[in-house]
């Protein structure tokens, strides 16, 4: 069978197998889904061998990220035939907010032409990806909610869903009372704002997840799944690290986890090396389904 026949097949179980062997398929049944960032440097070198080398892992979903009125330099409509020869499906993705760099894509910039465009490539979700250092003041602390909130509303409009991904800094100090974290959770719609739990930042900042499980029930539909190495708390492989997903993940319900994506921001090792090994765990853990 040549490569490009085998990328034409329409069946993604048939891909599963191939990658995962069948006793892997029929006892985990897991849908691997990766944050595309994790090979960033592939995608910027060859955006269709990175997604085949992903589906040759066994990926068949996505978060995206750096759309800017184009996806990866392509139309909407030339993304998505990309997307469709090689067996791939976008989830969620991810965008800045433009209040200090106003680009395209931004939740600022233009922000109904981006959910048009993401609406077409079949997004889910899209989310509120970081914000820059020089944007992390107080008085824009305190106008987030209110483009958080105006944001949602409109990816409502087109039956998208709208979420907020930290890192660590959101859990510092906001007022004597609270954190930056429990600011937005409090000071935005829980219809119209999710969260995207990051394990790895939450974890580096000491916080506990299953608190804000606890006191935000269904608040958490997306998650990014990454360790944390001992010690120097760099990122690692997913079972390489110190973060108990065991516990995370049995309260899944709690959160109201719908997708999860792997994801690990750099290595020391090639980084589809490193995929593999996450791989290997997550489909040897029950758990992670």
């Amino acid at each position: 069978m040549q490569r490009k026949d085998f990328i034409k097949l329409p069946s993604l179980g048939f891909l599963g197998l191939y990658s995962c062997g069948i006793s892997n398929l029929k006892s985990n049944k897991k849908t691997l889904a990766i944050q595309l960032y994790t090979v960033r440097d592939a995608v910027s070198e060859n955006l269709e061998k990175a997604l085949e080398k992903l589906v040759s892992l066994g990926f068949t979903e996505l978060e995206i990220y750096g759309y800017n009125g184009t996806f990866f330099g392509k139309t909407p409509n030339e993304f998505q035939i990309v997307l469709k020869n090689v067996g791939l499906k976008v989830i969620s993705s991810h965008h800045t907010t433009g209040i200090l760099h106003n680009e395209k894509g931004t939740l600022l910039n233009n922000w109904e032409k981006s959910v048009e465009d993401l609406h077409f490539i079949g997004s889910k979700y899209m989310v509120c990806s970081y914000l820059f250092p020089e944007e992390r003041t107080i008085e824009n602390y305190k106008k987030l909610p209110e483009l958080l909130n105006k944001s949602g509303e409109i990816t409502k409009k087109s039956g998208i869903e709208f979420a907020y991904h930290n890192h660590d800094f959101e859990f510092e100090k906001f007022d004597e009372s609270k954190n930056i974290y429990d600011f937005i959770l409090e000071n935005t719609s829980s219809d119209l704002v999710k969260m995207e739990l990051d394990l790895y930042w939450i974890s580096k900042a000491g916080i506990d997840p299953l608190i804000y499980f606890e006191k935000y029930p269904k608040r958490f539909p997306l998650w990014h799944v990454k360790d944390m190495k001992s010690g120097t708390k760099d990122f690692s492989e997913i079972g390489n690290g110190t973060i108990d997903f065991k516990r995370i993940f049995e309260a899944k319900g709690k959160a109201g986890l719908e997708h999860w994506f792997l994801e690990q921001d750099s290595s020391d090792k090639d980084i589809f090396e490193s995929i593999k090994i996450s791989k290997k765990y997550i489909l040897e853990h029950s758990y992670f389904k």
